[in-house]
């Protein structure tokens, strides 16, 4: 293998490189628990990125041109540093990217959050390949730049007030959006569009509405649904039934056997970071000819800094047999996590029982 073929194929092997390094490393870091200086490691790639197309901006309106390369060493080595800058945004925004893919997937409980997990997770691979795109194609950059802002603001609000509110992912949505359209009027030129940024944050807000949004910065950490349920000396501890050989990716058996008048007992475990108070609850619901209708609502506090999060349990007497959906949600409707089970008469076998702890 020649220079120049082994120089293509570095180059190739690049993006596929970056992507499992920067994953692997935030997996590592972040992936345990959420903390303040994920926040500002975080922060730091933002404006970096902010600061570095601004440059890039100014680069382009002094009509700088890409230097002509051939096969020699120096002219490699002057394509590189003209590459350099554009290959630094890509690693901020593949920095942001990869983390908050984490921090969602994370904190995603349902469909329509891994859904939106899923659309992180595109970009981050997408982030890879875009390569002097960022530069040439300023509508792209704005649009990548205001989507890591209001992600990172959508999560990073709520945990430094403290709050769940909805009106705080508004907030930084917003915010999010104003810095991008900030940086561009700052912009030299005012080089691409806005009109994808403003398409983004809709298209989020539609999402927040529709309960796609997974609510961070919550953490799902446990949650079983079975029978003799016992509290003592601050440990929960719940007789589950276990799952089938073969489904490998459930904690417990997809089906629940209840004796009659019996109690069928939901316990979770939800994470939220140190100083975060979060008004959460127990649905139970029951599926009808009608559809899914509830059955019994149990609202609860959590105080976050716990790292095997805040516990919480409900119940339900005598369920009939069926289908049954055990959610552990906000207040205000943001779910995260469900939990479905079928229902039937009956005592557990013995030897299909275990009992999970709740610490």
């Amino acid at each position: 293998m020649n220079s120049i073929q082994l120089w293509t194929l570095l180059r190739q092997l690049y993006p596929v490189a970056a992507f499992l390094g920067g994953f692997v490393w935030d997996a590592l870091t972040i992936g345990q628990r959420i903390r303040v200086v994920d926040f500002w490691r975080l922060g730091a790639f933002l404006l970096g990125a902010a600061l570095l197309t601004l440059w890039l901006a100014r680069r382009g309106a002094r009509g700088v041109a890409a230097p002509v390369t051939d096969q020699s060493l120096r002219s490699r080595c002057r394509s590189l540093v003209w590459q350099a800058p554009y290959l630094l945004l890509q690693f901020f925004f593949g920095g942001i990217f990869s983390a908050l893919f984490i921090l969602y997937f994370k904190s995603s409980g349902h469909l329509g959050t891994w859904l939106t997990a899923a659309f992180l997770g595109a970009l981050l691979i997408g982030n890879e390949f875009a390569g002097d795109h960022y530069g040439q194609r300023f509508t792209l950059t704005w649009a990548l730049f205001a989507l890591n802002a209001i992600l990172l603001f959508n999560f990073a609000l709520p945990h430094a007030l403290g709050s769940l509110n909805p009106l705080w992912f508004y907030a930084s949505t917003a915010a999010g959006l104003i810095l991008t359209l900030l940086l561009r009027w700052l912009a030299p030129g005012r080089p691409g569009r806005s009109g994808p940024a403003w398409s983004l944050a809709g298209l989020l807000t539609l999402a927040f509405s529709f309960d796609m949004i997974a609510p961070v910065p919550l953490v799902k950490r446990q949650m079983a649904v079975g029978q003799e349920f016992v509290q003592a000396d601050g440990n929960y501890t719940l007789q589950i039934e276990r799952a089938a050989w073969w489904q490998w990716w459930r904690d417990q058996a997809s089906t629940v056997h209840v004796p009659e008048g019996g109690r069928l007992y939901g316990v979770s475990a939800v994470f939220a970071p140190l100083g975060v108070t979060a008004s959460l609850e127990h649905r139970w619901e029951t599926h009808a000819a009608t559809g899914w209708r509830l059955v019994y609502r149990r609202p609860f506090q959590s105080t976050g800094g716990r790292d095997r999060g805040f516990r919480g349990y409900s119940w339900v007497l005598n369920p009939p047999p069926g289908d049954w959906r055990f959610i552990v949600a906000t207040q205000d409707g943001r779910t995260i996590d469900v939990l479905r089970v079928k229902v039937e008469r009956g005592a557990p076998p013995r030897e299909e029982v275990r009992i999970q702890d709740f610490n």
